[in-house]
């Protein structure tokens, strides 16, 4: 039985260069997914994790029972904010955001459903499917607190001068993991979808 692995099916969804942004058309994808405010650095984002990786197994283990085998493919997060100058600024507390883990195209509402159930989980994690379309990417290398200017450049230079404006929110897609990679090699992958002026 082949194990799937969508970073190696969907190569694109996860490549790029750093300093270089590329454009990329994104189909609808879904994930297993649960909402926040504040820093990620706080209680409240890591509760949001435990709830995410135990349902993410969970459906791992149960579709493996099914001759589906996968690899959780990387944590990923949608970022938001009322007031956008909050993400170059790095003012964290205003921060909204929506953490994610990527589920193959064959996972159903049930799948996540039973999993749900068995591994106990009340928090308000959902199966959902997003579409963001036209986007942006880019390769960032070091820690998160430096993402800012490339977020500046991306706002003030990129996208006008393509012609473009924002989309869906930010997301970023976690390709390190920070316990133990030390912050200035973190591999991060920068998003932004976007839509003509």
């Amino acid at each position: 039985m082949d194990k799937l692995d969508l970073k190696k099916a969907d190569r694109p969804f996860y490549a790029g260069k750093v300093g270089q942004w590329t454009q990329i058309t994104l189909p609808a994808v879904q994930y297993l997914a649960i909402e926040g405010r504040g820093d990620p650095g706080g209680a409240d984002y890591a509760a949001a994790l435990a709830a995410l990786y135990p349902l993410a197994y969970g459906i791992k283990f149960a579709q493996k029972a099914e001759d589906r085998d996968f690899v959780v493919p990387p944590l990923s997060a949608v970022w938001w904010s009322d007031d956008l100058d909050a993400f170059t600024s790095n003012a964290r507390e205003s921060w909204q955001w929506r953490a994610m883990i990527r589920m193959p195209d064959y996972v159903t509402q049930a799948d996540f459903a039973a999993a749900k159930v068995s591994k106990e989980v009340e928090a308000p994690v959902e199966l959902i499917s997003v579409e963001e379309g036209l986007c942006l990417q880019t390769l960032h290398v070091g820690p998160y607190t430096d993402e800012g200017p490339v977020l500046a450049d991306l706002h003030d230079n990129v996208m006008p001068a393509m012609g473009l404006t924002f989309g869906e929110p930010h997301h970023e897609i976690y390709l390190s993991d920070p316990r133990r990679v030390a912050a200035e090699k973190l591999r991060t992958k920068l998003r932004q979808p976007v839509k003509p002026l």
